[in-house]
């Protein structure tokens, strides 16, 4: 791959909030930020990243700015996943479920998440058969 596009597919990842969502029909991020650069997606497939970011996207690749295409999520605040550790039944679902690796614990062990990792895709959610993990706003650095 020539490096200007190399260059290119590497700013438009920085732009991206790096949730590894997949709410953009890729894989994460980076793969999002691929297929960008090659004119196979547009700038407005991220809900994470809201208006402002398919701004910023379409900035970079030179294109008319289009609003994030609300079909695909909503854009919300910074969050993260906090588990009801008193709830936790161990079964090491959501750690499968986590893209960025930000759930710890052990089988039959309470888990927890590590909230400078976790980056609020809510992919831990749905696979949890005790429904103990809560979405709480993201810490301020």
């Amino acid at each position: 791959m020539p490096s200007t596009t190399t260059s290119l597919i590497e700013r438009l990842d920085r732009l991206l909030p790096q949730t590894q969502c997949g709410q953009c029909g890729y894989d994460g991020c980076y793969p999002y930020a691929q297929a960008m650069a090659r004119g196979e997606a547009g700038v407005d497939h991220c809900p994470p990243g809201g208006d402002d970011g398919a701004r910023a996207l379409a900035h970079v690749l030179g294109v008319p700015a289009l609003p994030f295409d609300r079909s695909r999520g909503a854009h919300k605040p910074a969050q993260v996943a906090l588990i009801v550790e008193a709830d936790c039944i161990g079964c090491t679902k959501c750690i499968q479920a986590c893209p960025v690796d930000a759930i710890v614990g052990g089988a039959k062990y309470m888990h927890t998440v590590l909230p400078d990792l976790c980056t609020g895709c809510e992919l831990c959610i749905p696979p949890c058969p005790v429904d103990c993990i809560e979405l709480i706003a993201a810490p301020v650095p």
